[in-house]
């Protein structure tokens, strides 16, 4: 069947949302290979690993609004990052309150 091609972020309808255990922060610092410092909204700054099946498909840059998993251990320094948002993902996240406005 082959994987889904997506030529523009603007194509993309469906978003996820954060759950009781995410947290939204943002990208402050690419550490390399597939670790990136992320500014959470819960006011920790994690460092945080790109997902496997993310990290082949998706591009994350400085200043990127992303989705934290933060770990069971070490829940305060590390996370796992499992989604991005567009520029207009999140426009709508700031209109329905969930992301603070910095």
């Amino acid at each position: 069947m082959g994987k889904k091609k997506v030529l523009s972020e603007k194509s993309l309808h469906t978003m996820v949302l954060p759950s009781v255990n995410d947290t939204l922060g943002i990208a402050q610092k690419m550490l390399g290979y597939d670790r990136v410092m992320v500014k959470c909204q819960d006011g920790h700054t994690r460092v945080c690993r790109i997902r496997g099946k993310m990290k082949r498909r998706t591009w994350i840059r400085e200043g990127d609004t992303v989705l934290v998993s933060p770990w069971d251990f070490q829940s305060d320094e590390r996370g796992e990052i499992f989604w991005r948002y567009t520029q207009g993902q999140v426009e709508e996240l700031r209109q329905k309150g969930l992301l603070k406005v910095d």
